[in-house]
């Protein structure tokens, strides 16, 4: 029986650090894998980590070398296809690029999400993957993402499961703990104002990838123009792995009846 997984995400790099894992199992397992991402990532890092506004940050091409990134992400996660909505980066809260014409956070809900709805219609995806209404943290694109995902589900109306990714509390409460355990030096405001995660009890899908996590490794290592997910390549292949080796989900739409909790994002399906 044929499967397809679809990972809806706002950015390049956002498919790499959440669901590369899922994506890298399942393409193993010969799942078909979709990534589509939202937006052109053009409030990302210019050319030495310049930010949008100051001298030599060029939207137009820095657009250009996150597209290049997230195909080789991709190629590293043997993503099967890659979709762009091609919306402008919207940027962080309160940026004046947030309602930009064209910006990802400036268009209407409805109208993205015939486009997401269109895609969803041929690819016919047995699971749908994006974020939860806080959109995983409160960044304008992230937000809008969950918004239009959860309206073009509603529009084609028969998505078997669809998940939305969340931190277990037990993990981000030990978090600092665990990169002491492992020798890495962590400044706790990185955590400070960060979601205290979900109640582990809720968390409907423990999804093991410790198998895959040098490919998730590379997929964030693609997207070198970035600094976010700088902080985990320091980490090393080996301390990546232990701290990224499960992916974790809440179920919030099904028609299988699998028993929570699940090691499968297919459970029901097969």
């Amino acid at each position: 029986m044929s499967l397809t997984l679809m990972a809806v995400h706002a950015h390049p790099d956002d498919e790499a650090t959440g669901t590369g894992g899922i994506l890298a199992r399942y393409a193993a397992e010969g799942v078909t894998t979709i990534v589509v991402t939202c937006t052109d990532g053009s409030c990302g890092d210019g050319p030495g980590g310049v930010k949008p506004g100051e001298p030599g940050h060029d939207p137009d091409a820095v657009a250009a070398v996150r597209r290049t990134e997230l195909a080789a992400s991709c190629a590293a996660l043997k993503v099967t296809h890659s979709e762009m909505l091609g919306y402008r980066d919207s940027g962080m809260p309160g940026w004046p690029t947030n309602d930009a014409p064209g910006s990802f956070w400036s268009t209407p809900v409805a109208e993205a999400a015939a486009r997401l709805a269109a895609l969803i219609t041929q690819y016919r995806p047995d699971v749908i993957v994006t974020y939860d209404e806080n959109g995983g943290y409160p960044h304008p694109d992230h937000l809008q993402t969950h918004r239009v995902t959860m309206a073009a589900v509603d529009l084609v109306g028969d998505v078997p499961k669809v998940y939305w990714g969340a931190t277990p509390r037990s993990w981000m409460a030990n978090i600092v703990e665990q990169m002491r355990e492992l020798g890495v030096e962590w400044d706790e405001s990185e955590t400070a104002d960060a979601p205290q995660g979900v109640p582990d009890e809720q968390i409907s899908a423990w999804i093991d990838v410790s198998a895959v996590t040098d490919q998730k490794y590379d997929a964030l290592a693609a997207h070198a123009s970035q600094s976010d997910g700088a902080f985990l390549l320091d980490l090393g292949r080996e301390r990546f792995g232990q701290i990224m080796g499960t992916e974790t989900f809440v179920r919030v739409r099904d028609t299988t009846n699998a028993p929570t909790p699940e090691t499968d994002l297919f459970a029901g399906l097969r």
